[in-house]
């Protein structure tokens, strides 16, 4: 595989701005991005910001599938990306990956990630967390090449804006998988 390609799943719940954001941040680095939204993300996203989010979508990405596609080239471990971020990232989505369910493309893709120890950012969107949520991200946090992203609010880079918040978690995913990039101010530095 030349290059980097990443999966990205968008599930059902609050947070679709950040999805966006990401996919045209990791778009902008010369990534092929591959996404996997659920019809449950079209609703949330029309209530959030009254799109299509597919149509948004397919703008910026290489290739699209909704979470029924099950044979798309995605769902086998064979074919080859630098890694998967869910976001936003429903507690069903987190609940079923943790348990090893994988009955749509969404969660197929994250447990391909898992078995072939491959990076898979989680960027959970609840709150507040019940125990069962915390046992699930809990069971997640424990492999390796699992990460989990709470997009929390942050004042050390000074943001004025809430897409300077968005830029701040977009970064964070971007250092995770080894992206560089500028997109706040990292801690020590003016």
């Amino acid at each position: 595989m030349d290059g980097k390609r990443l999966v990205v799943g968008v599930s059902g719940a609050s947070g679709t701005p950040l999805a966006l954001r990401f996919i045209r941040e990791a778009k902008s680095h010369d990534i092929e991005i591959h996404v996997v939204l659920t019809r449950a993300a079209e609703r949330v996203a029309y209530y959030e910001l009254g799109i299509d989010i597919a149509g948004e979508l397919r703008d910026y990405v290489d290739r699209f599938y909704y979470e029924d596609e099950i044979d798309a080239p995605i769902a086998s471990t064979s074919y080859q990306t630098s890694g998967m971020v869910i976001i936003p990232c429903s507690m069903n989505t987190v609940a079923k990956i943790a348990n090893g369910i994988s009955d749509n493309l969404l969660l197929r893709a994250a447990d391909n990630h898992i078995r072939m120890n491959r990076k898979l950012v989680i960027v959970p969107r609840e709150a507040p967390l019940n125990p069962l949520h915390l046992e699930n991200l809990h069971k997640l946090s424990m492999l390796c090449n699992v990460h989990i992203l709470f997009p929390v609010l942050t004042y050390y880079h000074k943001p004025e804006t809430i897409e300077d918040m968005e830029k701040f978690i977009v970064g964070k995913i971007l250092d995770i998988l080894g992206i560089e990039n500028t997109l706040y101010s990292r801690w020590g530095e003016e």
